[in-house]
């Protein structure tokens, strides 16, 4: 288990915050299917009140609001990878004391 598996959550970990990062700079492509698709369903109902005449006010908060959420659900995916990457440390660290202190080397 040990090493391999803290560095394939490192990757991930790195994986994630790129992600993360991008969400912040206003990228679509790190979002989930039905995060694009209320993205085009609010950017089209913007787009619409524009041609209108109207603002597009509310439709520039629910494209906020699902960007919000994003980045909510990739924090909490953030999270729980370095929960248990610090797991994964703290087991081998108390394997290696137990095959120190058993006379194993």
């Amino acid at each position: 288990m040990g090493n391999s598996e803290i560095r394939r959550l490192d990757r991930e970990i790195e994986k994630a915050t790129k992600k993360l990062e991008a969400v912040r700079r206003g990228e679509w492509w790190p979002l989930n299917g039905s995060e694009r698709r209320a993205m085009a369903r609010a950017l089209a109902g913007g787009a619409y009140q524009i041609t209108r005449g109207r603002s597009a006010g509310r439709a520039e908060q629910r494209m906020d609001t699902t960007g919000t959420a994003a980045e909510m659900r990739l924090n909490a995916e953030l999270t729980a990878l370095h929960g248990e990457r610090q797991r994964l440390i703290t087991e081998a660290a108390r394997a290696k004391a137990q095959r120190k202190s058993s006379g194993w080397f």
